[in-house]
């Protein structure tokens, strides 16, 4: 990216490091593709022993305000979607701590104090947010993406999906576990000198350090941060490979053990969902099974694949034509389903957090 970014090539436009890929927008009329991948393969020969890079680095000191509102906030139409009783925050937490066979919400909290968080990915989603790896393998929560999807989550918010971290860097859908809230990492009118002449606050090899705030605090420093009154830490370093490499070597048999009861762990919890899932296939054959005289009215069926977001009737319930019945999430956006006509809800058939398919029945409905 630097040799790029040095020779200044005609044609280039546009570079965004995606962990093990770099996306580049060009202009095919100033620059071939073939052309761009001679000049590409010949940069690639002249890194030499790549064991031994030195990267220019930043660490970057953040707050984080753990667990905030908008934090809870952003999961909490899906709390009905999981576990039903418990929290969003508890369902984080208990996935947390038993895909890495954690003790405690402590713990949990710890660990995101503790990590190095290296920019590896940049801007490769959208509005310079970080795709970033804990440096130490021991910090990486492991955990998996919500589904169905959130179709909001607050700009600033922290998550973490599989072992890597994100900034949104808006208000946005997502899938990600949350776990709080920082300052805005994206500043288009350019207020605060630390964004330079870009919009976006982080770069790549960046190291993100996180460091505990109340939501109260965070918020003053939200909006002082973003009309340039005030700054965060960034300290300019070195990151060396070899150092590196040799911390991982020093530190190999706790790494392996630590992956080791990490996967059992992990294996552990997706044989728990496999007993979920298939306790909700049984359960939805089982009501599917509709003697004929329950199935009175107009069947109103899914015409998309999708999940279930909200019931937003009851059986029994009056509605008017054009009433919103139920959302069903597809690819992170809300969509409705309304009544056809004014009418009476006989039965709901669909459950709530379940995938539908086109013509799958969702309820009938009694014209009145």
């Amino acid at each position: 990216m630097k040799q790029l970014t040095r020779r200044a090539q005609a044609g280039i436009e546009e570079l965004s490091p995606g962990v093990r890929s770099l996306q580049i927008r060009y202009d095919s009329q100033r620059i071939s593709q073939n052309q761009l991948l001679t000049l590409l393969l010949g940069i690639e020969k002249q890194l030499g022993d790549v064991t031994r890079l030195k990267i220019p680095s930043r660490i970057v000191h953040l707050p984080l305000a753990f667990e905030d509102s908008a934090t809870l906030g952003g999961g909490g139409a899906l709390s009905a979607n999981g576990a039903g009783r418990r929290s969003v925050a508890a369902q984080q937490r208990g996935l947390y701590q038993r895909t890495k066979r954690l003790q405690s919400r402590d713990e949990v909290k710890q660990i995101l104090f503790d990590a190095s968080y290296l920019v590896l990915g940049l801007g490769d989603v959208y509005l310079g947010a970080p795709c970033a790896v804990p440096l130490d393998p021991r910090h990486r929560l492991l955990s998996s993406k919500y589904n169905p999807a959130r179709t909001w989550t607050a700009e600033g918010t922290v998550g973490i999906g599989g072992m890597y971290m994100c900034i949104y860097g808006m208000d946005s859908p997502g899938g990600y576990q949350l776990v709080g809230r920082t300052l805005p990492i994206w500043n288009k009118f350019l207020k605060n000198e630390q964004f330079g002449d870009e919009p976006w606050l982080l770069k790549f090899f960046d190291q993100v350090r996180f460091y505990p705030v109340s939501e109260e605090e965070l918020t003053t420093f939200r909006t002082a941060f973003r009309e340039g009154r005030a700054q965060v830490e960034i300290e300019e370093v070195e990151f060396d490979f070899a150092d590196y490499s040799r911390f991982l070597a020093d530190n190999a048999d706790d790494i392996t053990a630590f992956r080791s009861r990490q996967q059992e762990a992990f294996l552990s919890e997706v044989a728990h969902w496999k007993e979920q899932e298939s306790t909700a296939v049984e359960s939805a054959l089982m009501a599917a099974e509709l003697p004929e005289e329950e199935q009175a009215g107009q069947l109103i069926s899914a015409d998309l694949n999708g999940n279930i977001w909200k019931i937003l009737v009851e059986p029994g319930q009056s509605v008017k034509q054009g009433e919103p019945l139920i959302v069903v999430e597809a690819m992170k956006m809300e969509l409705l389903v309304s009544a056809p006509c004014d009418g009476k809800v006989v039965r709901i058939q669909c459950q709530q957090g379940r995938p539908v398919g086109p013509g799958d029945a969702l309820l009938w409905l009694e014209a009145v």
